[in-house]
């Protein structure tokens, strides 16, 4: 069977559209996983990110902060390295529970005022619980001193201490 000239042209402009757009696809998608790991990656110092972060309202959910020293940002969770929260989860005390409320709703003031830069500083790479072990700084500061002075946190020594 005999095709003509502008048959197999056409015939081989679709095959090359059909292998491309896959290919881009996976490129594109190779270029967003690796904007997001640069920012979390031992010795990387991360780059500038500036994204409107809600309250965390499902276990799944992305770009939220958990509680005053834990956000989800860029498909990891960070645990604030230099700082110690009172919990809002499983609260040993109803004050543990209102300073913890308090300074979880701070942190997201803080960290929608403006990009930040997630830091890693050297030592632990994640947590017992898996979570990134990263500093969160603005103009060279840490969000997680704003907390301490601010009475809503305290600085991590390694033990955990009673909010009661």
């Amino acid at each position: 069977m005999a095709y003509s000239v502008r048959t197999l042209k056409r015939r081989r402009r679709r095959r090359r559209r059909s292998v491309r757009v896959p290919y881009l696809t996976l490129l594109a998608w190779m270029c967003i996983f690796a904007a997001g790991y640069a920012t979390l990656a031992p010795g990387s110092t991360g780059s500038g990110a500036h994204a409107k972060l809600a309250l965390c309202e499902r276990p799944r959910q992305h770009d939220c902060v958990v509680d005053g020293d834990t956000i989800r940002f860029g498909g990891s969770t960070i645990r604030i390295e230099d700082i110690d929260a009172p919990e809002t989860g499983e609260p040993k005390c109803a004050s543990e529970g209102r300073l913890g409320r308090r300074a979880t709703l701070r942190l997201l003031e803080l960290v929608n005022v403006g990009p930040f830069v997630v830091v890693y500083t050297g030592g632990r790479d994640a947590d017992v619980y898996g979570r990134k072990l990263r500093r969160i700084e603005r103009d060279g500061r840490s969000l997680g001193d704003t907390l301490v002075a601010e009475g809503l946190a305290r600085p991590w020594n390694g033990a955990r201490r009673s909010w009661c």
